[in-house]
């Protein structure tokens, strides 16, 4: 009998390696930061893959503010959008499904009530004016969220507690964080009249305005130091809300924004969008003005 020459053949006795994979890379990165004194080792985000899921529902309740005042609440490097003499800021009320990797090739995720106040906003790089929103502050259902945020996903989240009821056409949001800093309420309804006293012309110029306004940065465990972050939708579609009522501790604070500078304009709803999110480069800038 003579002897097994082929290595690849599977016998009993000897069975062929199979690689499994290739899986993606996850990468860490440590840098010095350059006040050492203050910060220490400053720990980067880790880089993770584009991340895709379902905005189950998506309200945007939107204020037309003084331009002048709003300067005064940003930071550098960023400077109010402003719309027919108005700068843009408002609430993003959102109900995420199904979020995972890119990669994954099931349709199984994660979910959770988020709620972002907002400013739109544009800036310079390099001599190129760049716009997107500003985000003061996060809160998050979630405790994973929570955990993440600011760590590995962009943006400080904080934890809070949310309170929603909706049928087809209504609804009710109720949003308290759990360090009593932040409080939401909102209630609405479905309507085909976009309100004229808008600074929008049309629901359409309103839609158009925010889809451009894609990238956001949020503020960071480090004063002067913003997480980017991009929302891409498959599709985007948006309807009219008419609010009943409208509540925000953020911009309600008359110290921030006098009574006579800030007038609610107009909410937008989406739903069962699919979306993914793409981190972006961060902004290093001066320290945030804290909400």
């Amino acid at each position: 009998m003579g002897t097994n020459n082929n290595p690849t053949k599977e016998t009993p006795n000897h069975r062929p390696k199979r690689r499994i994979g290739p899986f993606p890379k996850l990468k860490f990165s440590w840098r010095q930061s350059d006040d050492f004194g203050r910060y220490g080792l400053e720990r980067h985000r880790m880089k993770l893959p584009v991340m895709r899921g379902k905005i189950d529902r998506r309200i945007l309740a939107n204020y037309r503010i003084d331009p002048t005042v709003m300067s005064d609440v940003l930071p550098k490097p960023f400077r109010p959008q402003v719309v027919n003499g108005f700068a843009v800021g408002g609430i993003c009320l959102i109900r995420l499904k199904e979020i995972r990797p890119h990669f994954f090739p099931f349709r199984w995720g994660v979910g959770s009530e988020n709620a972002a106040h907002r400013i739109a906003v544009e800036w310079d790089v390099n001599g190129e004016t760049r716009e997107g929103v500003y985000v003061p502050r996060r809160d998050s259902g979630s405790l994973l969220n929570t955990l993440v945020g600011g760590r590995i996903f962009p943006g400080v989240h904080h934890h809070a507690s949310f309170a929603v009821t909706e049928s087809k056409d209504a609804f009710s949001v109720d949003m308290n964080s759990d360090d009593g800093k932040t409080r939401v309420s909102i209630r609405g309804m479905v309507t085909e009249n976009f309100p004229k006293t808008s600074m929008f012309s049309s629901l359409s110029a309103a839609s158009d305005f925010f889809k451009r306004g894609s990238l956001g940065y949020s503020v960071t465990h480090v004063d002067g130091k913003y997480d980017g972050l991009e929302l891409r939708c498959r599709d985007w579609r948006m309807d009219t809300l008419e609010m009943d009522k409208i509540e925000s501790s953020y911009f309600d604070d008359t110290s921030r924004f006098p009574a006579d500078s800030i007038q609610f304009d107009c909410a937008l709803l989406m739903r069962s969008i699919e979306h993914e999110w793409h981190g972006r480069e961060d902004l290093c800038c001066s320290p945030a003005k804290r909400p």
